[in-house]
């Protein structure tokens, strides 16, 4: 199969900051190519010097080379209009002109020669804006003018579609329509690059993967597994030097008995301790924290279903979330729990091993307790936060020893997702 993009050593810089650091990657036709990354790394970068829109950002220098179907993109006999009809990009925010809504649909499509009223009406439909079609543009949410720059670029018929983020927007049936025209718009032999922070849909949709880090390229390969080496990134646990096998819950378990030694006063001959659990998460570094501290919360880790301490976790797949108490004063029937919360706040679910029936007569001072909670994750792919507790009954009255109140970051991998927060992993047949 023949690359209708080449990259080349591709270096970008903002004034003195440099933003994209020797990105090689060959893209090609008729493919679907996922671009992955932490926040600020540099995707939209990558994605805007490949049709020139870099070009407006004052005091940019480029080195390297773009080629797009064999020709040097940045040579000065590229026209860039015809360049960016060819490689079409729908932003994550787009910016509308101060014109009337239907006059910013229509300008995209105009401008490649698009002045059917038909075909305007089919984007138009196809956002699915109905009577909002008529509000004054001011009133336009950044989603609705997203729906809307979807629609167009898919029907002005571009080479390449670059997507950057757009399809956060809007139900899950409304995204679900935009993966569908994804397949229509390969299977006519066209070539889509896009960006998202949801990695079942890079599985599930694209060949290939380029992942980037701080601007620089990480890897480009199979994307099962970008994704994992991106998993490893957001938990602070990637590094070209490192054993796999330190990152497993083995690792975890050796360390947790080296701590353990360690507060009975014994002496490890073991290697160094490698470091708390919690290090490598994304941990709330402002956490609210209350309670007596006769128990305390010193650790704690979300492990997933191959063994590794991490903040993502795959829907559907089990995975372990991991708390150490130390005790400091003797204690009866001490409660352990966690609750998971969405970014808004609602908190979805939890549970302790109190209602689990599974709590332990008494807890002497001086000891550390290691609970475990085992499950499958039924929910949808998003962003969460998790909440650690430990309390106990004094008189028949609840006493928090020790609450960690968002103290770290859960993001849940979906290759499907349902309506609403939980999955019910319904089976269809028909009768």
């Amino acid at each position: 199969m023949s690359n209708i993009i080449t990259v080349n050593d591709l270096c970008l810089w903002y004034g003195n900051t440099q933003a994209l650091k020797n990105v090689n990657i060959n893209i090609a036709k008729n493919s679907i190519t996922a671009l992955i990354g932490p926040s600020g790394c540099g995707k939209s970068t990558f994605l805007k010097t490949l049709n020139r829109m870099n070009d407006l950002v004052p005091g940019v220098r480029i080195t390297g080379e773009v080629k797009y179907d064999g020709k040097d993109i940045f040579s000065p006999g590229t026209d860039v209009n015809e360049l960016r009809k060819n490689i079409g990009m729908v932003f994550q925010k787009p910016n509308p002109f101060p014109m009337s809504v239907y006059d910013n649909i229509a300008y995209g499509p105009r401008t490649h020669g698009v002045r059917n009223k038909a075909k305007l009406d089919d984007i138009i439909s196809f956002a699915e804006i109905g009577d909002f079609i008529n509000q004054p543009v001011k009133t336009y949410s950044s989603g609705m003018f997203a729906r809307l720059a979807f629609a167009v670029a898919i029907n002005v018929d571009p080479d390449i579609l670059i997507v950057d983020e757009a399809l956060s927007v809007g139900d899950i049936f409304f995204q679900s329509k935009c993966y569908r025209k994804f397949n229509e718009f390969k299977e006519a032999g066209k070539t889509i690059i896009f960006v998202t922070h949801d990695m079942g849909s890079v599985i599930k949709y694209c060949e290939r993967c380029l992942l980037i880090n701080k601007g620089k390229q990480v890897m480009v390969g199979k994307s099962s597994e970008a994704v994992d080496v991106y998993k490893k990134i957001l938990a602070n646990q990637y590094d070209d030097e490192t054993k796999e096998e330190e990152e497993t819950e083995e690792s975890a378990e050796q360390t947790e008995e080296r701590t353990e030694a360690d507060a009975s006063g014994a002496v490890s001959a073991e290697k160094p301790k490698k470091g708390l659990w919690r290090e490598r998460l994304i941990a709330n570094a402002q956490l609210v924290e209350y309670g007596d501290k006769v128990a305390e919360i010193v650790d704690f880790a979300i492990i997933d279903h191959k063994g590794m301490i991490t903040s993502s976790v795959d829907k559907n797949q089990r995975f372990r979330i991991k708390m150490k108490i130390k005790f400091h004063e003797t204690m009866e029937h001490p409660i352990f729990a966690f609750s998971i919360k969405d970014r808004k706040g609602t908190e979805i679910t939890g549970t302790n091993t109190a209602l689990e029936d599974y709590t332990k007569d008494v807890v002497e001072a001086g000891k550390t307790v290691t609970v475990c909670f085992d499950q499958i994750m039924p929910l949808q792919s998003g962003q969460y936060l998790m909440s650690f507790g430990c309390t106990s009954y004094h008189l028949e009255e609840l006493v928090i020893h020790h609450r960690l109140y968002d103290a770290c970051f859960l993001e849940v991998f979906s290759m499907k997702d349902t309506v609403g927060f939980f999955d019910m992993n319904s089976t269809v047949t028909y009768e």
